[in-house]
């Protein structure tokens, strides 16, 4: 049995073309990114009435949402429900905000307390949904205030990128929604779930990454370890 003594070395130029064109290459966001931001604006365009119209044809929280969907797309907060949840339910909230306050700082303070608070409850954390809720609050709290007529780009916006997201993730080989891999058989290791959430409870941090992935990548390094013993 041959024993690896010391680590392999990468070339930079190996090194930089796994980073760019890997299984989740940063070519691979870039480029999702970049035409699922262009479909979402281009429908959103014909559909509010072309550049010049009073509404916008693209929010820039999107730009926020596409980074999580096409470059981390097995994130809790990458998910469609917290893509669509996250910055819909925040948008109200922060239009709600604006109105019913009226001063701005006021109204984007709360706005986007309660938005956290809400994606909390309702298991859609996003963090571009903070940005839309700030958004929205300073849109219904200014000169010209906003009225409910503005989440038709934003829903656009969400529902076309979640869409596009959907496509572009699965035909690249990132299931989406995201889905743990299948374990080749049950776990016979020293530990179960409960274990993980225990060890969670008291690091007494959200770690970006579910309970089901954390135990398939337990599973595969103790498996490869065993191999290499």
């Amino acid at each position: 049995m041959h024993v690896l003594t010391q680590p392999l070395e990468i070339s930079p130029r190996a090194s930089w073309r796994v980073q760019a064109a890997g299984h989740l290459g940063w070519m691979r966001g870039a480029a999702g990114a970049a035409m699922g931001i262009a479909v979402a604006g281009a429908v959103t365009i014909l559909l509010v009435g072309g550049k010049g119209a009073a509404l916008p044809f693209l929010v820039a929280p999107l730009g926020a949402s596409a980074v999580l969907v096409f470059c981390v797309p097995a994130s809790p907060l990458a998910q469609p429900w917290a893509v669509i949840g996250g910055n819909l339910l925040s948008s109200v909230i922060g239009l709600t905000a604006g109105h019913l306050l009226g001063d701005p700082w006021l109204a984007a303070s709360l706005g986007v307390g309660l938005a956290i608070a809400v994606m909390s409850l309702a298991r859609c954390l996003h963090p571009p949904g903070g940005a839309c809720a700030l958004l929205c609050a300073l849109g219904a709290s200014g000169r010209i205030p906003w009225d409910a007529v503005y989440m038709l780009p934003i829903t656009v916006n969400v529902l076309l990128l979640c869409s596009f997201g959907w496509l572009y993730n699965n035909l690249t080989g990132h299931p989406w929604p995201h889905r743990p891999p299948r374990l080749p058989e049950p776990s016979r290791h020293a530990y179960s779930r409960s274990d993980i959430e225990a060890v969670l409870a008291d690091w007494n941090e959200v770690l970006d990454v579910e309970i089901d992935d954390l135990d398939a990548f337990v599973q595969a390094l103790l498996r490869r370890g065993a191999r290499n013993v």
